[in-house]
């Protein structure tokens, strides 16, 4: 198990002792993200008007959106990827077919050239018996 991590970080001007299993990169980054949704709000003059407590809801309810939108993202691109995985499979699978089928055009190519190579000896050898039986 990974030992818990305890760091400080500053978040809206305050410090705040963050603990996790996760690296202290980590949880700065998080409390990055969090102060940039707040100077982000904070540019906006009717956010600014509002209760602490409203601020707090309308910060909350961003970055709860914010989570199910890539949420939903991930999903799409796992969908992608689950699609492009089964295109992947298939074309395996039609490229083992097309080999085999190579393999054997190339196999009945030899026995066709072999039959031909016998024919065209046989050909010769009568040519030769007709050529010496007119003499």
């Amino acid at each position: 198990m990974a030992s818990k991590t305890d760091t400080e970080v500053i978040i809206g001007g305050k410090v705040f002792t963050l603990s996790g299993y996760e690296s202290e990169e980590y949880l700065q980054k998080v409390a990055s993200y969090i102060n940039n949704k707040i100077s982000e709000y904070n540019k906006i003059d009717g956010f600014k008007r509002q209760p602490i407590d409203t601020q707090n809801v309308l910060l909350q309810l961003n970055i709860a959106d914010d989570y199910f939108k890539s949420k939903k993202q991930i999903e799409l691109m796992e969908e992608q990827l689950s699609e492009k995985e089964k295109e992947l499979y298939d074309i395996k699978h039609e490229l083992i077919a097309t080999q085999m089928k190579l393999e054997n055009t190339e196999k009945n190519s030899k026995s066709l050239q072999t039959k031909l190579d016998d024919s065209s000896k046989k050909i010769i050898q009568l040519e030769t018996q007709v050529k010496s039986a007119k003499k």
